[in-house]
């Protein structure tokens, strides 16, 4: 399946977006993101999930074992790669790519240094959440009450290190003036703090 690898000179990470449901690489609001980070000096992959076939099924929209295993198989694919061999790895999750986001940084053996849920369903993980080890920046938007109430719970059961930041006036998908700079910013500050702590 296509996807977009963006890796800046002297990058200090690279980070795997997992998009939502309904979505994409060419998510407007994840390329806005990814964006950012690159100026940030981030190495970036924006990749899909699914098929257009498969893209058509509801079933597997919200079929977190198949996200994961597909985010899992870029993982292993990025660590391989020259450009990015060696260089820390984070997941930005959004929605449904959250929990998958989640799941897959669960698995043993999986080194992922850093992870951030833009308006996530960490729920449809929440078997996962407990052997998350990567630290976790939750985002959610302050007009976004169901879904905040599921990262607050979210949150209770990672026992990793764990932020829950809440936008004010940000919706769900963070369509208000500023909010997703917000989102972009706060992703930066957070990958970058991490993955300067990994030894390489």
């Amino acid at each position: 399946m296509p996807g977009d690898l963006v890796v800046p000179g002297g990058a200090r990470g690279v980070v795997l977006f997992a998009h939502g449901s309904g979505s994409g690489r060419l998510s407007p609001r994840n390329r806005y993101v990814a964006g950012a980070l690159n100026e940030a000096g981030l190495g970036t992959l924006l990749f899909d999930l699914l098929t257009p076939e498969e893209e058509t099924v509801r079933a597997k929209v919200f079929d977190i074992g198949l996200l994961t295993e597909r985010l899992l198989e870029r993982t292993a694919w990025v660590r391989e790669q020259p450009a990015t061999a060696g260089l820390p790895i984070g997941y930005f999750g959004a929605s449904t790519g959250a929990a998958a986001a989640l799941a897959a940084a669960a698995e043993p053996g999986n080194p992922v240094a850093a992870i951030v849920s833009r308006g996530g369903r960490p729920d449809l993980a929440a078997e996962k959440l407990a052997a998350v080890r990567a630290p976790t920046l939750l985002v959610v938007g302050g007009r976004d009450p169901a879904v905040l109430r599921m990262n607050e719970e979210a949150q209770r059961r990672l026992n990793a290190e764990s932020r829950l930041s809440v936008v004010p006036g940000a919706t769900h998908l963070f369509e208000e003036p500023g909010a997703l700079e917000i989102v972009a910013d706060q992703a930066g500050d957070w990958f970058t703090g991490h993955f300067s702590t990994i030894r390489r």
